[in-house]
């Protein structure tokens, strides 16, 4: 079991990502949902100037606006983002299986990508012993090819497999970025900062770094907790449309200005994206 986290005496700036449309949400869930090329790249803009120096990037099929890992959909995305955010704001691409794709559909498309970013569910990519070694060939190639790779785990039981699992080699490299879903399975998926605590029970800064995504109106209040521990936040659409006060976001912008706005009373600064990039290129 990994050491409590010791936290610095000053702690590094905080990286904001925003994960503005996730898999499943629609028009009908707020209207502000972006789901096209262009929807995307505007939301980018106006989320990396309320602080956001990431976007979680989904890609959704025109017309039925149902999850996709469709390559040539997230190239187009991605020119929309640059066209509008420039290179401020990186682009973590989404391998989420969605109940639609196997871990074989996953992981041929990031292939295809190769991405700046992408984030990976061990229990989607890694789900089982006999997944291990075609999930080992396909961690160490993006590795190797430099993608800024976040493991995404729900419960502390996933965050003791991903121990073992880089102990064993399956996950490469020594250091890593991972994101801890609060709240995924209580009720109503209303997230509190406690949720939190299970999983620093086995993590430490020699780790790496870890972040949160949590879902309704404390969503803020969670990410504002890991900044105060030294960690970092995904905030937006994906996961929750209140603001703290439980009233209805007017977009994923006012999601992200709401947490940086109080990043201050947590002793964190927020990083751009060139501190951001330099800040997860020491996690290999």
């Amino acid at each position: 079991m990994s050491a409590a986290p010791i936290i610095p005496a000053v702690l590094a700036p905080a990286l904001i990502a925003v994960a503005p449309n996730g898999a499943r949400k629609l028009k009908s869930d707020h209207p502000a949902v972006p789901l096209s090329a262009d929807e995307l790249g505007a939301c980018a803009a106006s989320c990396l100037d309320a602080g956001a120096a990431m976007i979680h990037l989904h890609v959704r099929e025109p017309g039925s606006g149902r999850h996709s890992l469709d390559v040539d959909l997230y190239r187009a995305a991605t020119i929309a983002v640059r066209r509008e955010a420039g290179d401020d704001i990186i682009i973590q691409a989404t391998s989420e299986a969605a109940g639609i794709y196997s871990r074989h559909e996953q992981m041929a498309a990031m292939r295809a990508l190769m991405p700046e970013a992408c984030s990976l569910a061990i229990r989607e990519i890694v789900p089982d012993d006999a997944a291990e070694p075609e999930a080992a060939a396909f961690l160490a190639e993006l590795h190797k090819a430099g993608v800024m790779m976040q493991y995404i785990l729900y419960s502390d039981a996933d965050l003791h497999r991903f121990h073992d699992l880089k102990a064993r080699g399956v996950v490469p490299g020594e250091k890593h970025f991972v994101l801890f879903v609060l709240g995924r399975y209580s009720a109503g998926q209303r997230s509190e900062p406690t949720d939190l605590l299970p999983f620093l029970h086995d993590w430490s800064n020699a780790d790496g770094a870890f972040a949160v995504c949590a879902f309704g109106p404390k969503e803020s209040a969670c990410a504002l907790a890991a900044l105060g521990l030294n960690g970092h936040a995904r905030i937006g659409f994906e996961n929750n449309t209140l603001l703290s006060d439980g009233s209805v976001a007017a977009d994923n912008a006012a999601l992200v200005r709401q947490t940086v706005q109080h990043a201050g009373l947590m002793g964190r600064a927020i990083a751009d994206a060139r501190t951001a990039r330099a800040m997860l290129a020491e996690l290999r």
